[in-house]
This record gives structure tokens, C-alpha cells and sequence, in this order.
């Protein structure tokens, strides 16, 4: 027996444009409470019902993220529209699947590509992919390698589409340029959303976010209009991007340049920075960066000697004694590790904050959106901790380093 469901009921109001938007790039920033997520996991399960040839790759940077967030917000969604029986919520391989069709939708992390380009499906064609949370894909290249997987003809009436949600962690973001500074492009939809749209919060909620309005204006800002900006609890305030010329500040007396070297390679990138620090003024100007993925330790051997910086003091995260050991065998002689223990990161934070830091406004763009992003955690209260988040800090990671000869001289041997 068939029971009618009525849409508006369950999804409420203010998202008429992003529901029946049929062109490439569906975005959508809001603040918390905004429906963005839930309206989206709606959209999907109706959509796929209603579309018998289409599946949906859901995207967010780690794997291991998805089962509480897209996987239960997609069942949930089944459940709300009353057809959760018609479909099948697998936790391992992680999917749901259309019982009447086939049809699937598939979970991936970036911190797997070759899950992604190798993808393929059973019955039909992949037409839709969701990013969640898009504000933590800092490489705009792995949106594009996802963006050219969701190719090929399709069947008259089907249309292909990315969609992404995001809370507006900063205007730096190459999500800003892309979608929200570009004007009359039929194939992208960018939206911006708040809790004001949302009709089902409580009176508690609604009275909570008048409270931050009054007593947390700049926090009320993000999370609760859904503007550009860091919301509060940013680690490094004192900074600024500038044009400069490098080399004449480096003839300047007291200036100091320093070199460091954060590792990653699949999930995270490997960070290079280079520096001139005037420990007497507390002056840090940031010159050069290097912030890319999957590099082996001759390609970041190459990187420095390319860059011209072979024969300079490097630090480099003590993490990988045996790829500092190995870049030194490459030619870069004189690679050393930082120090370890967990106070080293605190002391190091706490010491970088004693200085004015300037940005080269076009060589170091990674550099400036983790400055704008790189904010302490906190609790499932809201109250900030004395730690950063794991996040944003690769190559805050690895000024940190640099910083060490300055902040500890004695310490480190270059001999």
C-alpha cells in the first residue's frame, strides 16, 4: 500500500533553487543549523528514485569520515521520505543500494584517489557526485580529477552534476574564487544558507544563536549568517599578505632565513617554506612555499634544488629520521630533524605568536589559507581547548620547524 509523502513538509522552505538547479555545480556555504546537509541527502535518495539509471559518488577527504555524517544522513533521509524498505544501507563495502534497481551510491576519500578513477557501476551511469564538508579539500586538483570522472553521454532527460556543502571556513579558499566570484554562469549555483531557513529548530536554538549575535558577533558572523571568515579561536591573528621583494629584505641587518619541511603524501601534502625572521624586531616575512602531493624523497630533493635552496639549514619533521636521512643522500646535506615531544608544538605555536607575520601575496597562497584556517579545537560544548585542530598546519607545521634555530639555537647542529 502506497502512502503519499509531502516534500515541502519534510524539507521545509528556502531551498526551491537548489532542489531543481539541473546545471554542473550546485553550491551551497551556510552556517550551522542551515538544512544544507539533510536537504542534500533528501534530494539524492528522491532524485535517485526518480532517475532508474543514475548513482551518486559521495565525496569527503578522509574515508572514515563518512559512516556518521553522509551514510547515516542518507539513511536517515530514507527513513524521513517513508522508503528506507526500499533500500539497503550496507556497512561493509560502506554503500546504499535502490533494492528495486540496483542503483547505487558509492562513499569515497580522497585519501584514496585510485578508489575514485577507478570507479564504475553496475546499472546505469554515475550523473552525481557530493562533496561534504568542501572546505577541507584544500587541493583544488583532487576536485577536478572527481569533476572529470562524472563524464560521458547520458540518456535524454539525465544530467550530470557535483554538488558541494561547506561550512565558510575562509575567503581564501580557491572554493571562493571559483564559485561564489564568478557571475551569470549558468552551470554553477551558489548559495548561501542560514538557521533563519530552517523551521524546524527549536525555540532553544533560535534563542541560541541570538545569544552569539549579541555576545559573539564575529563568531555569529560564520556560523550564523554563513559569511566569509574564521568564526573565532584562530591561532595566529598577527599576520598579513604583502607583495614584498624578498632579496632586498634579505640584505637588510637582522634578517635570518630559515627553511622547513613538513612530510606528507596521500592524505596530506608535503610542505616546504622558506623565511626571513628578525628575532630583535619579531618580524617573520614568508617568501616561498612548495605544498603538493604524492612526493617521493627525490622529488623533494629535486623541489630544493630547483628552488636553489640545497646548500641552506632545512628542518624537517623528526617523524621520518629514515626520509630525512635519504634527501640528505640525495644532495641536501644539510637536512636536520626537529624535536620531538607533545610540548614542542604548544611552545613553538606560543612562540610564532610573538611575531608579525607577512605573507607573500603571490607565492604562497597555502601558506595564507592555513593562516586563516589554522583555529584551536573544541569540545562537543563548544568550549576551545589548548590544542590546535589536526588540520590546516602543514605548512605552519613546518615554519614551526624553522623557527626552532631561532627559538632554540643551541639545540640544533648543522655540522
Amino acid at each position: 500500500m502506497s502512502k503519499e509523502i509531502s516534500l515541502q513538509q519534510k524539507i521545509g522552505k528556502g531551498y526551491v533553487d537548489f532542489w531543481r538547479f539541473r546545471g554542473r555545480y550546485r553550491v551551497v556555504k551556510g552556517g550551522r543549523g542551515s538544512k544544507k546537509s539533510v536537504t542534500a541527502a533528501m534530494w539524492y535518495i528522491k532524485n535517485m528514485m526518480k532517475f532508474p539509471l543514475a548513482n551518486t559518488l559521495v565525496l569527503r577527504k578522509t574515508f572514515n569520515t563518512h559512516k556518521d555524517s553522509t551514510w547515516a544522513q542518507l539513511k536517515w533521509a530514507a527513513n524521513q521520505l517513508g522508503v528506507a524498505h526500499l533500500w539497503q544501507f550496507k556497512k561493509s563495502p560502506l554503500e546504499a543500494i535502490y533494492k528495486p534497481t540496483g542503483q547505487k551510491i558509492l562513499f569515497r576519500g580522497l585519501d584514496d584517489p585510485m578508489s575514485i578513477t577507478s570507479i564504475t557501476v553496475d546499472t546505469g551511469y554515475l550523473c552525481w557526485a557530493w562533496f561534504e564538508e568542501a572546505y577541507q579539500i584544500l587541493n583544488e586538483d583532487d576536485f577536478d580529477k572527481v569533476d572529470m570522472s562524472i563524464r560521458g553521454e547520458l540518456p535524454e532527460g539525465y544530467f550530470k552534476q557535483l554538488t558541494l556543502t561547506f561550512n565558510p571556513w575562509n575567503e581564501k579558499h580557491w572554493l571562493k574564487k571559483r564559485f561564489f566570484d564568478v557571475k551569470d554562469d549558468p552551470n554553477i549555483l551558489a548559495l548561501t544558507t542560514t538557521y533563519k531557513l530552517n523551521e524546524f529548530l527549536g525555540d532553544d536554538d533560535r534563542k541560541l544563536f541570538e545569544w552569539m549575535k549579541e555576545n559573539k558577533p564575529k563568531r555569529y558572523k560564520v556560523e550564523g549568517n554563513g559569511e566569509w571568515g574564521i568564526a573565532e579561536g584562530a591561532i595566529y591573528e598577527n599576520w598579513r599578505e604583502e607583495d614584498f621583494n624578498w632579496k632586498a629584505i634579505a640584505r637588510q641587518p637582522g634578517y635570518k632565513a630559515i627553511f622547513g619541511l613538513d612530510f606528507g603524501y596521500t592524505n596530506d601534502p608535503t610542505a616546504f617554506v622558506a623565511a626571513l625572521v628578525n628575532k630583535e624586531e619579531k618580524k617573520l616575512y614568508i617568501f616561498d612555499e612548495n605544498y603538493e602531493h604524492g612526493m617521493l624523497n627525490d622529488d623533494i630533493a629535486k623541489m630544493i634544488k630547483r628552488k636553489g635552496y640545497a646548500k641552506e639549514r632545512i628542518i624537517a619533521d623528526s617523524a621520518e629520521p629514515k626520509s630525512i636521512a635519504e634527501i640528505r643522500g640525495y644532495g641536501i646535506g644539510r637536512i636536520r630533524e626537529a624535536e620531538k615531544g607533545p610540548d614542542s608544538v604548544k611552545a613553538g605555536i606560543q612562540y610564532l605568536q610573538q611575531y608579525e607575520i607577512i605573507v607573500h601575496k603571490h607565492n604562497c597562497p597555502n601558506v595564507s589559507i592555513e593562516l586563516s584556517s589554522y583555529v584551536w579545537d573544541q569540545n562537543k560544548a563548544g568550549k576551545f581547548l589548548n590544542r590546535p585542530i589536526d588540520e590546516f598546519n602543514h605548512a605552519l607545521d613546518g615554519l614551526r620547524y624553522a623557527m626552532e634555530q631561532i627559538r632554540k639555537p643551541s639545540s640544533i647542529s648543522f655540522d
